[in-house]
């Protein structure tokens, strides 16, 4: 997976305003050459481990971050290879349908995907409710057929539980222990938030670049963005900025 800088430029600037799930597909599609609606179409999990390749393509296998621990409030910083960010090795194994049989109930459901986010992004109420409804597809309590607002709350949450182990990339949880208070917790790594925020940092820095360059030696932004990042640099140094 790869996208110029030109482009990647344009996707930051398109995706300003936008909600993030929409970033996550903008990037992609980007990327892949495959429309939006296609991709809008991939489970979470799916979503998240191309865009954990294209992180890759982008910016290398190493992942840096600074937690802050929750009890002592001492910052952390993580360092870890991409690979541990890698639950699925794929992405092809996302079933149409699952089932799940449980306490009298048998509940077909299929896994949330970026169109889902939308319906519940463009809606107002409960969102994990939302998302639940959209992606169940039939309920039974024996013979009886159910709509999403007759199951009982502990169904729901068995729902919820199941769709997350059925597609584990989508959810990924980092197990933390604080060196200086021991505190043990874990926190949720989200692909498209971290990444999102590296291309806004790169953004900057490389229109910085090109602001200084088309100062330093008149060249357009197209030819500046067309050349490497070494070649840049060198540049930059060799006009003093």
């Amino acid at each position: 997976m790869r996208v110029a800088a030109s482009e990647l430029l344009s996707v930051w600037e398109q995706g300003i305003d936008r909600p993030m799930f929409e970033r996550a597909l903008l990037l992609l599609a980007a990327a892949s050459g495959q429309s939006m609606d296609s991709l809008a179409t991939l489970s979470i999990g799916q979503r998240d481990l191309q865009l954990l390749e294209l992180r890759e393509a982008l910016f290398g296998r190493s992942v840096s971050c600074i937690i802050t621990c929750p009890s002592c409030a001492e910052r952390l910083e993580l360092n870890l290879d991409s690979d541990a960010l890698r639950v699925s090795a794929k992405t092809d194994d996302v079933q149409p349908e699952y089932t799940l049989k449980i306490e009298g109930f048998t509940l077909k459901y299929r896994l949330p995907n970026s169109a889902d986010l939308s319906l519940v992004n463009a809606a107002s109420g409960n969102g994990q409710d939302l998302l639940l409804q959209s992606c169940l597809i039939t309920a039974h309590q024996g013979e009886r057929q159910l709509g999403y607002a007759a199951l009982p709350k502990e169904i729901r949450v068995a729902l919820s539980n199941a769709m997350t182990e059925a597609d584990p990339q989508s959810h990924l949880d980092l197990a933390l222990t604080c060196p200086t208070c021991e505190h043990a917790w874990s926190a949720v790594f989200d692909i498209t938030s971290y990444l999102w925020s590296e291309i806004q940092n790169w953004a900057m820095r490389t229109m910085r670049e090109v602001c200084l360059l088309a100062r330093a030696f008149g060249w357009s932004e197209a030819e500046i963005l067309a050349m490497s990042p070494l070649r840049r640099q060198l540049y930059l140094q060799g006009a003093g900025v």
